[in-house]
């Protein structure tokens, strides 16, 4: 009787402990399902063309980087690096575009060489401004657009943020006319500084930090970069004596938050939307701070600093923007890809410049009527 009991006991406990092994491969086998996944933390690097932490363009990634960790609760973490600090700031599409990194922060503009129609994705002379360029990504087609673009090269593109209407920069000398912008050597990136060296001036590529130092040793003219808030911290005022506007070239450049496709695929759903979600509070919030820190700035730079503002002269104006129409039609004559996105560009500006007419317009000249 004895030995039978025991016999049972041995059974029992074999079952009891393979039960207990089955449950564990039942639990290993479910740490692959989606659910599971969910709990598992991502690390990613972060290449911007910016300083480190330079007011608005480098504090936007800081600030993603930010939400993303708090809204993920730390499972989701990304590393900021300044240009150079890990690639150089020209080379931020080619770092995200061969997983080097997951993510970079820039202007579509600089990627001409590799995609001409980027360049649309940034901003058109004499084209539309944020509240209009945000309109036609997210709600007139142009994102898809942008992704259909960057697919090729494996990147995922969101709006970065906007700095609004920028300034049309810094010149050594006085522009009375067009014949002044005749050899002129300025830093203008993008279509921009096509439409600048078709009226005879000479664009030159340079990123933010070296504007100072080019502008000073007079390796260049003229510069633009952004507006008051980024010009007075980088200390324009002291290399030129001519500040001018409005920003033809620039009036209302996007920046971009590109995503390696292969990293964003390997994240859950949930942590795709946060960063999606995130980019697009950076995108608003940009703009936000850029026009409020350029009233302050502005402030600085005539009351302290005794700036020159100036607007250029009509004919000066009149010529730039007849060059545009030009350099445009060039343009989409000789890439198929950057026709259709200027093609829908456009038609969403004329549609949205017919209501801006009689809304945005029409407001703006009747507050600045005099009491």
């Amino acid at each position: 009787m004895l030995n039978v009991t025991f016999g049972r006991f041995i059974k029992s406990s074999i079952f009891i402990a393979l039960s207990f092994l089955l449950i564990a491969c039942g639990q290993e086998k479910t740490s692959s399902d989606p659910a599971a996944q969910t709990q598992q933390s991502y690390q990613w690097k972060m290449v911007t063309s910016w300083p480190k932490n330079f007011p608005g363009l480098g504090r936007a990634p800081e600030t993603f980087s930010e939400y993303v960790e708090k809204m993920s609760g730390g499972r989701l973490t990304v590393k900021v690096y300044g240009a150079g600090e890990l690639v150089p700031g020209f080379e931020v599409f080619d770092a995200v575009s061969q997983g080097t990194v997951q993510m970079g922060h820039s202007g579509a503009y600089y990627w001409k060489g590799k995609a001409a129609a980027a360049q649309i994705f940034t901003t058109i002379p004499f084209g539309m401004n944020a509240q209009e360029t945000n309109a036609w990504l997210h709600y007139g087609g142009g994102m898809e657009l942008w992704r259909e673009v960057y697919k090729p090269f494996g990147l995922i593109p969101f709006a970065g943020g906007n700095t609004g209407v920028q300034m049309a920069g810094w010149f050594k000398k006085e522009i009375n006319s067009i014949e002044d912008i005749q050899g002129l050597k300025m830093r203008i990136p993008g279509l921009g500084g096509e439409v600048f060296k078709k009226l005879g001036g000479i664009p030159v590529a340079l990123t933010g930090g070296e504007l100072f130092t080019s502008l000073q040793s007079g390796a260049i003219d003229a510069t633009e970069w952004v507006g008051p808030y980024n010009d007075l911290a980088f200390g324009l005022y002291k290399a030129a004596d001519y500040y001018y506007y409005s920003g033809w070239h620039e009036p209302g450049p996007v920046l971009e938050f590109i995503v390696n496709e292969d990293a964003f695929n390997a994240l859950p759903k949930d942590l795709q939307a946060i960063v999606e979600v995130a980019t697009r509070a950076v995108n608003q919030d940009m703009l936000d701070e850029y026009t409020a820190r350029n009233n302050t700035a502005m402030q600085s730079l005539k009351d302290t600093h005794n700036v020159d503002m100036r607007a250029l002269p009509a004919d000066v104006m009149k010529a730039l923007k007849l060059a545009s129409t030009e350099v445009m039609q060039e343009q989409s004559a000789l890439d198929a890809t950057f026709k259709k996105v200027y093609e829908s560009y456009s038609e969403f500006q004329n549609k949205v410049s017919q209501y801006h007419q009689i809304s945005e317009h029409e407001y703006y000249k009747n507050r600045s009527v005099q009491n």
